[in-house]
């Protein structure tokens, strides 16, 4: 027991080291999985390499290069012109129709590539007198929500972490789920900050005359609607080059290289035209293969679609190499490679038995559901997904708690505190608004993210694993 208790020290010290010290996790926990699994056990180097999940590298390079490539020729900036044209001139539904778009970003296999939507959605928001606190929450929650979906990070994680122990957890039901939980968030949203834009007919037209949000959400006047129909557009902030960080004024970093906003409503091209097939082609594919009972490997699948278009225009193709996300290939990779040593060594029952201690299995699905928000808000939500989903284990095993409905409280519990300014996504709302509104947004986000610490554990175990148990 004593050498159990040693690696689960181990684990928590390194995590807690790496979010503290900004230190790559995956690389501390592939070095602190070697030396526990040498030191500790009896594995042997082979055994200790072989926990580490080929298959999640693969998903995530095959779908952060195909995505790479979408944003590299412009697709997603066209996608996002045609949904603004087809929102017409009403600014109330901006944050739905980013929500919308990034989600299916977010869908595509790594939920952080939504992230390339937080810019150009908080320019929108400022020339469109859009709170920026509602927009931002709005694209927060389209990530996390994407990030369930059976194509994409969260959801593969989760659904396959559950499956692998034997419990019946359809990825269909937890995308379901996650949609529902982010969208009445998304309409809490809309009553705190966002009801003046429902008294808004039109929106303005020019790209300079507004201001931001007031620290009450009010936004001062300036704009004008347009003599012809108003449209909305994105003017020239672009998803393509965007560059995350902030200039030396602390001020948002935007690609201001596009020509004028006429080009705004250009065709798709030919290029751009097979992309949004083939990201029709990867989802329609995952979405048949499933219902016929075949496990699709996503990863291979966007490599494919990668390789027919990199075939065409092989420049677009050589810039995305860059962008394929090996710092979560290597977070995800790390820290299954521990968890898969403490399986080994049989410090995961060991939790089991503690959690059987507590006597309670809603209390203890409770706790862990908290800890998992709790921890989620200061560090990466894929990495607390992928150790704390197989720690829950023991505690479905000792029954009293179906699985299923556990495994997608702890998944949806664990993202829903994303918005909090100390988490990548909210740190890049905060980083993408204009200086005067950050230490509003940080408030407003701080508030929200740690109230659902605490909201998320009760409304997912209490209208999700107490309604389970009960029948």
């Amino acid at each position: 027991m004593l050498t159990q208790i040693i690696a689960l020290l181990i684990f928590i010290a390194l995590f807690a080291i790496g979010a503290v010290r900004g230190v790559q996790i995956g690389v501390l926990m592939l070095v602190g999985a070697a030396g526990t699994g040498l030191l500790l056990t009896d594995m042997a180097v082979e055994d200790i390499v072989a926990e580490f999940p080929l298959d999640i590298m693969i998903l995530l390079a095959g779908v952060t290069y195909f995505f790479a490539i979408a944003q590299e020729n412009g697709t997603v900036d066209k996608i996002i012109d045609w949904a603004l044209e087809r929102v017409g001139s009403s600014a109330v539904l901006l944050p739905l129709v980013f929500f919308l778009i990034t989600g299916a970003i977010a869908a595509m296999g790594a939920p952080l590539a939504g992230l390339v939507m937080m810019p150009v959605g908080m320019q929108v928001a400022r020339k469109y007198e859009v709170d920026y606190a509602l927009m931002g929450l709005a694209i927060c929650f389209a990530i996390g929500a994407g990030g369930f979906a059976p194509t994409s990070l969260y959801g593969i994680v989760t659904y396959s972490t559950a499956r692998g122990a034997g419990i019946d957890l359809s990825p269909f039901l937890l995308f379901g789920i996650a949609v529902v939980v982010y969208l009445v968030m998304l309409t809490v949203a809309y009553f705190m900050y966002g009801r003046s834009l429902f008294s808004k007919s039109a929106v303005p037209s020019d790209t300079g005359a507004q201001r931001s949000a007031s620290a009450t959400g009010e936004h001062a006047a300036g704009g004008h609607a347009s003599g012809g129909r108003a449209t909305i557009s994105r003017g020239s902030a672009s998803a393509t080059s965007v560059a995350f960080g902030e200039d030396d004024e602390d001020e948002a970093l935007f690609d201001s290289s596009s020509t004028s906003e006429a080009a705004d409503s250009s065709p798709f091209t030919f290029v751009q035209i097979l992309t949004v097939v083939l990201m029709v082609g990867l989802i329609g594919s995952v979405v048949v293969l499933a219902a016929i009972g075949k496990e699709p490997d996503i990863g291979l699948l966007c490599f494919m679609f990668g390789a027919i278009l990199s075939l065409i225009d092989p420049r677009t193709g050589k810039a995305a190499l860059p962008k394929i996300d090996w710092s979560t290939v290597l977070l995800v990779g790390g820290i299954i490679t521990f968890v898969g040593v403490l399986q080994n060594m049989g410090a995961v029952d060991l939790l089991g038995e503690g959690a059987e201690a507590i006597g309670s299995p809603l209390l203890a699905a409770f706790v862990l559901c908290v800890v998992g928000g709790l921890v989620s808000a200061f560090a990466s939500t894929t990495g607390i997904l992928a150790a704390l989903v197989p720690l829950a284990l023991p505690l479905i095993a000792a029954g009293g708690v179906p699985g299923w409905a556990l495994i997608a409280a702890l998944g949806v519990c664990s993202a829903v505190v994303d918005v909090s300014p100390f988490s990548t996504l909210g740190a890049t709302v905060v980083a993408t608004a204009p200086v005067e509104d950050k230490p509003r947004l940080t408030r407003i986000l701080v508030k929200f993210g740690m109230s659902m610490v605490i909201i998320g554990p009760v409304v997912l175990v209490g209208g999700l694993v107490v309604p389970a148990m009960m029948f």
